[in-house]
């Protein structure tokens, strides 16, 4: 299938993979020898750290992200373990903490200096001594803050909550036991209730992490899996793996039913493993080689076929390991949707690869932009621990927004009438402050345009967008100058649909305080 895809219509059936020139990238860099199957990377718009080869112990490397070029032999290292370090993560809520786990069975959380390094850091911000074997995996929570998941050759994945004051943490919140061989992936769904796992016994689990208990269970008798992929909220997950004849396979899975893939595929007879990186924002999904240096990219449809084949990155220098970097320090105005960071040790050389859409508009493209998450927490660590759920918080890339967009999931937006009802029963009684008048009379003001703008046919349409009147300007005369416009009034329409849900939500908090302030005085 994926070899003679049939073309349709998609927005990224052109995307293409363009490799960093020589100043751009980073030389010298001793990256590790270690044969574990991790990415070895981690990325955020700050910095850009990496395992890195070191004598007795383990260390890796923070570089600034725009610090590119050839490195001081002598850089500062993070250098506390005593053994290798096998993986590495940056907190997603902030790019000054990273996390690190090693064969001398700790983790350890760290703080890097805003500046550049000039010693080397090795006292950690905090320790966590849970696992009796090396651990080779961690992964933050998604929404929820300070929560990281460690897992270790003593077949166990423990939940750690980092917002203790305790510099040693030796009790983990949670330890999940349902395995009974080594954890080889772990992946979120996207607000972090679900935990999807692939172990050494060939099994494909999803875990409810709070609970401790086993879902779905499953495996298939020609698919060897290695790494596990949760698809956003397609309710699928994806695997990576070998089959009887040891090729290199993919395959889909319904989240509900792993008794039987959905699509099961085999690739090439390399013996490299496959990471597999999923894209929620475009539905793209980046399967990187490593030993090779492809990366194969599809596009994920909830309907048959699932998974359609767009394009190969082919190079010459083969990857050990990969980084990726958050959306929010993409390039937009070069319409760069992804970007990899490219392990290369047989030249000690770090490539970016930016995967790129081609457009000739150099406007912000808004269609390949979606909402994308932010880097705050939606939860903090006790309330996720509490049970609640909560997707993350979405933001805008494009330039200049710093709208952050999420509704609380226990208040729902109601009709005005009820809210402007309730504000005149309370009006009459005389609890209803000013400022709650203000909110409702902006709310409705909104409202009220926003319903104008919608009903009155388009050659009477109100002719504000972003600030000033379209009426004024002179009518647009070629097609990019229409689409300019148009995106202008798709854009204020959307702002005024933020600003009313906002009210809403500030409404419904209102009316809860009146609510609990009417109980306060009645129990009196």
């Amino acid at each position: 299938m994926s070899w003679h895809p049939q073309y349709r219509s998609s927005k990224f059936r052109h995307v293409y993979g363009k490799a960093a020139s020589k100043d751009k990238c980073y030389d010298c860099v001793p990256i590790t020898r270690n044969v574990h199957d991790n990415h070895f990377c981690a990325v955020n718009p700050s910095f850009i750290a990496v395992v890195t080869e070191c004598a007795g112990g383990g260390a890796f490397l923070v570089i600034p992200i725009k610090q590119t070029g050839k490195l001081d032999p002598h850089y500062p290292k993070v250098c506390g373990h005593k053994g290798n370090v096998l993986d590495i993560k940056w907190n997603p809520f902030n790019d000054f903490v990273i996390a690190s786990c090693s064969e001398d069975a700790t983790v350890k959380i760290w703080d890097i200096p805003n500046q550049l390094l000039k010693r080397n850091i090795t006292t950690p911000k905090k320790e966590l001594l849970g696992h009796a074997r090396r651990v080779g995996l961690i992964e933050w929570h998604p929404t929820a803050d300070n929560i990281l998941f460690s897992s270790g050759y003593d077949y166990k994945i423990m939940i750690w909550n980092l917002d203790v004051e305790d510099a040693v943490l030796s009790n983990p919140v949670k330890i999940l036991d349902a395995h009974k061989d080594v954890v080889l992936s772990m992946s979120f769904n996207t607000n972090g209730s679900l935990l999807a796992t692939a172990c050494r016994d060939r099994k494909i689990r999803v875990i409810d992490p709070r609970a401790g208990t086993v879902l779905q269970e499953g495996s298939y008798k020609s698919h060897k899996v290695n790494k596990v992929l949760f698809l956003g909220n397609m309710k699928k997950l994806f695997s990576t793996g070998t089959s009887w004849w040891n090729n290199r396979q993919i395959a889909l899975w319904d989240q509900n039913d792993l008794s039987v893939p959905l699509l099961e595929e085999d690739l090439d007879g390399s013996s490299g493993l496959l990471f597999p990186i999923y894209d929620s924002d475009t539905h793209m999904l980046y399967v990187v080689g490593k030993g090779d240096g492809n990366i194969r990219y599809y596009e994920i449809s909830p309907e048959k076929p699932y998974l359609s084949y767009l394009m190969e990155y082919r190079s010459h220098l083969p990857q050990k390991g990969i980084g990726m970097m958050p959306k929010r320090g993409l390039d937009v105005a070069a319409c760069e949707i992804f970007r990899f960071y490219k392990l290369i040790p047989t030249k000690s050389l770090i490539e970016p690869i930016s995967m790129i859409v081609p457009r000739r508009s150099e406007s912000y493209q808004e269609d390949i932009y979606p909402l994308t998450a932010a880097a705050q927490p939606a939860l903090t660590a006790q309330e996720w621990l509490n049970g609640i759920d909560k997707g993350p918080l979405l933001v805008s890339l494009k330039p200049g927004s710093e709208a952050v967009h999420s509704l609380p999931q226990f208040l729902e937006p109601e009709p005005v009438l009820k809210t402007t009802d309730l504000s005149q029963q309370q009006g009459e009684e005389g609890e209803m402050s000013l400022g709650y008048k203000k909110i409702l009379r902006e709310s409705e003001l909104s409202r009220k345009r926003l319903k104008l703008e919608e009903k009155l046919p388009k050659n009477e349409q109100m002719c504000l967008s972003n600030g000033f009147d379209i009426s004024e300007c002179p009518p647009p005369k070629t097609e990019s100058e229409l689409l300019q416009m148009y995106y202008r009034q798709q854009e204020e329409i959307r702002r005024l649909r933020e600003l009313v849900n906002q009210r809403d939500v500030q409404i419904k908090q209102l009316e809860l305080e009146l609510r609990n302030l009417c109980i306060d005085t009645g129990s009196y």
